[in-house]
């Protein structure tokens, strides 16, 4: 534990804010994963909605610098290929 005040309030924000990031991380694999599943069963429908909100969270992710601007961009990249070849079947 801190013994300055300082401190122990910085740690204290730290730790809101990894949980805040933490979950945020988790939403954004989870929805990548929600739309891994809708592509690999070949549902069109819900692999379209799935791909909305995971590039919608990838870029969230981007935004507030969770992942690197040019991993968002990879990730969005392969999920459209992924989506576009669903679509050419």
């Amino acid at each position: 534990m801190a013994n300055i005040k300082s401190s122990a309030k910085r740690a204290q924000l730290i730790e809101k804010t990894t949980a805040k990031n933490r979950a945020a991380k988790s939403l954004m694999k989870t929805n990548s994963k929600k739309f891994e599943t809708a592509v690999a069963g070949g549902d069109q429908g819900a692999a379209e909605s799935a791909y909305k909100t995971a590039v919608k969270t990838v870029d969230r992710a981007a935004t507030k610098k969770l992942i690197h601007k040019n991993k968002a961009a990879r990730r969005k990249s392969a999920m459209t290929r992924k989506l576009n070849d669903l679509n050419d079947k």
